[in-house]
């Protein structure tokens, strides 16, 4: 909990710092707003080379490596966990966040995360069935270190070119991608938030999970830590705002609820959270690394096929609500679709019976 605390009051000092407003740090955003960056999606408004995503790997890294826990490994289905990786972005980003920026949305009173948390819920509850049934990707075996070296030297290249200020690097002029702290609070802030949530496990979705499937809390209460912390800083500086009418969303209840359970079942069928996901690549884990490329694939595909979800605009005084349009609404039912085949048939190859607890490596 006292992580927990200590993490949320530093997402809301990347809010208050410069970051877009109840975005201190979105693990689906950010790496779409890097896609943006290096030229793989031409979305202008949402397009800076965010360097807490390489901050969090590092400070994941040094405390794994500081206290033995840096392990270079990898499992099965490298190709299953990049589609996963991808769908998970598609569906935050048609609910505009993944599961902490809902979080942060909702220690702003921002009505429509409910709506999201209640999707990430039903999504991770659907995926603990899946679990308690056999559901497995295959098991981790180590790797050389190397290997486990190549993301993080990839977060390393990208937070160069950044500091280099590379000409050819894309760079928004208003709008989100305008929006950021000043990089030296980006680095700080985010390599104390890698650091601890590597030693703490800290992940969003593995908190509903472990709650749903093995009836543990500990990590759920480090959750409601961050959202509290959040509150009170909000509560300070006059961000909070109820209603259903917020920065960067929309009030499309369906698919703001739709989108977060494709989210939900990609990160725990996948293994975690976003955030955790990028923690994991600290370490080593090869197989986390290959699901954040899916989700810088997938980020980059919302906008280049125009699948992601819009906010709400107001238009002569009446609002228009916005969310995905209709190639963004198939392609959550297509991912949903897929997760469900997924959770069916992927086993433990008969390795324990159905209906026993699985073990929880996240």
């Amino acid at each position: 909990m006292i992580a927990g605390g200590a993490i949320g009051a530093m997402l809301a000092g990347l809010q208050v710092g410069g970051n877009p407003p109840n975005m201190g740090l979105c693990m689906v955003c950010f790496p779409r707003d890097v896609a943006g960056a290096i030229g793989l999606h031409r979305a202008a408004a949402v397009q800076y080379l965010r360097p807490e995503i390489a901050a969090v790997v590092f400070g994941a890294m040094i405390a794994a490596m500081t206290f033995g826990e840096w392990r270079p490994r990898a499992g099965a289905a490298p190709i299953v966990r990049f589609i996963l990786g991808a769908f998970a972005a598609i569906g935050a980003l048609v609910f505009l966040g993944c599961s902490w920026r809902a979080l942060l949305r909702l220690a702003s009173l921002d009505f429509n995360a409910v709506v999201g948390l209640a999707g990430l819920v039903a999504g991770v509850g659907i995926a603990c069935v899946f679990l308690r049934f056999g559901y497995s990707l295959g098991r981790r075996q180590p790797m050389s270190k190397v290997a486990g070296l190549i993301f993080p030297g990839m977060m390393a290249l990208l937070l160069g070119l950044l500091l280099c200020k590379a000409p050819f690097l894309l760079a928004s002029e208003k709008d989100p991608g305008a929006m950021h702290a000043a990089v030296w609070l980006s680095l700080t802030l985010g390599l104390c938030i890698g650091f601890l949530a590597q030693r703490t496990r800290f992940c969003t979705t593995g908190a509903i999970r472990d709650a749903i499937l093995i009836g543990d809390f500990h990590r759920l209460a480090a959750v409601m830590a961050l959202v509290l912390v959040v509150v009170v800083v909000n509560l300070c500086i006059g961000a909070v705002k109820p209603g259903w009418e917020a920065p960067i969303s929309h009030s499309n209840h369906l698919w703001n609820f739709l989108g977060m359970v494709l989210a939900g079942l990609c990160f725990v069928l996948g293994g975690g959270c976003p955030g955790r996901q990028f923690f994991l690549t600290g370490e080593g884990d090869g197989d986390a690394a290959i699901f954040c490329c899916g989700m810088f694939a997938g980020a980059a595909l919302a906008h280049n096929w125009s699948l992601a979800g819009v906010p709400d605009k107001m238009i002569d005084g009446t609002l228009s609500v916005g969310g995905p349009g209709p190639y963004g609404q198939i392609a959550v039912v297509a991912g949903i679709v897929v997760c469900i085949i997924l959770g069916m048939t992927a086993r433990d190859n008969g390795t324990r019976p159905p209906g026993s607890a699985p073990t929880v490596d996240a």
